[in-house]
């Protein structure tokens, strides 16, 4: 069953930059009454966009393995002209609220609601793990329940602010000149405690956007403070590589609908109507999204791209290993 549930009331979002989007939840419940496991992917893309590509074809195989999963789109800024601060995070935490409140509805067990992101999707799932406590909900009713993820899967995930950063993506949040507390807010290394969500982590050493170091700073900071994790970093492979089927490398990525913030912001400004969106930003916006060019052809034969990362195809069922000793033990 496929819904959409926008989460937050058109008085409670009031991000400039939003062109009419609002933060949605899509759900895919099995069709029985059995209660679940439940999956929430958030999709990467520098907080920028929430990409395609790590959202369908994640769904997929974790309904396929018997979770009940919800896709997030959140809130981002193709445009780079007005600084996310912590809508996105509330997004996130008003999302695992607005799921455990629905629980019932949603054949879940509020108690194992796994957050799993990408990139700068695992960013923001990182942020929640080690903030949740500090994220109030304007919703008396949501308030009351827990926002804290039951575990968290950080998928090559932007960690830090400091020295490895993924600079553009804390440019996105903080803007081109974050303060040193913004930067201390947005380094989830810095901020894990005993109470942070168990952690599920994997990257490629080759990674060539986010330093693969980002992994190793929250893997030792949750080992100090002795949170539950797992880490694993494969020998190779590029950024983005989501889930490494010969149907990724052929672009079976599903419906596009977490791009709806960005062709709204693309559209507006094309049409004059951008938000503090300079001219430079403007021009390349109109050439980004001309579409001119279509999806790249992969260089290689889809099945022999597969082959070659077969070893990171395997990451989701380590971590649903890894999830099974975390709730049966």
């Amino acid at each position: 069953m496929d819904n959409r549930y926008d989460i937050w009331k058109e008085e409670e979002y009031t991000y400039r930059g939003a062109y009419g989007f609002v933060p949605n939840l899509r759900t895919y419940l099995h069709d029985d009454d059995k209660i679940r496991d439940c999956l929430v992917v958030v999709p990467g893309g520098g907080y920028c966009m929430c990409v395609p590509s790590e959202a369908g074809i994640i769904k997929d195989e974790f309904f396929g393995r018997g979770m009940n999963v919800l896709v997030l789109t959140y809130t981002t800024d193709i445009t780079m002209s007005v600084p996310l601060g912590r809508q996105p995070l509330k997004d996130i935490s008003r999302a695992v609220r607005f799921i455990r409140k629905n629980a019932e509805q949603f054949r879940i067990d509020p108690e194992r609601i796994v957050i799993c992101g990408f990139s700068a999707g695992g960013h923001l799932c990182s942020c929640l793990a080690t903030h949740f406590a500090e994220i109030e909900d304007p919703d008396p009713q949501l308030a009351s329940f827990s926002n804290r993820p039951s575990a968290a899967i950080l998928s090559y995930p932007v960690i830090t602010a400091g020295e490895y950063t993924h600079i553009w993506s804390i440019v996105a949040l903080a803007g081109p000149e974050p303060s040193e507390a913004d930067k201390d807010f947005f380094s989830s290394e810095k901020n894990v405690t005993e109470d942070t969500s168990p952690c599920f982590i994997w990257q490629t050493r080759e990674d060539d956007l986010v330093p693969v170091e980002n992994s190793y700073l929250m893997a030792q900071a949750l080992k100090e403070k002795g949170v539950p994790f797992a880490h694993y970093v494969f020998p190779n492979g590029r950024h983005g590589l989501s889930l490494p089927t010969a149907e990724f490398f052929r672009g079976g990525f599903g419906e596009d609908y977490t791009m709806e913030q960005v062709m709204r912001a693309v559209d507006a400004v094309k049409e004059g109507n951008g938000v503090d969106v300079s001219p430079e930003r403007k021009k390349e916006l109109e050439i980004q999204f001309s579409g001119e060019g279509g999806m790249p052809v992969p260089e290689e034969d889809p099945e022999e791209l597969a082959a070659r990362f077969r070893d990171i195809a395997y990451w989701p069922e380590l971590a649903c290993i890894w999830l099974d000793g975390l709730f049966n033990s």
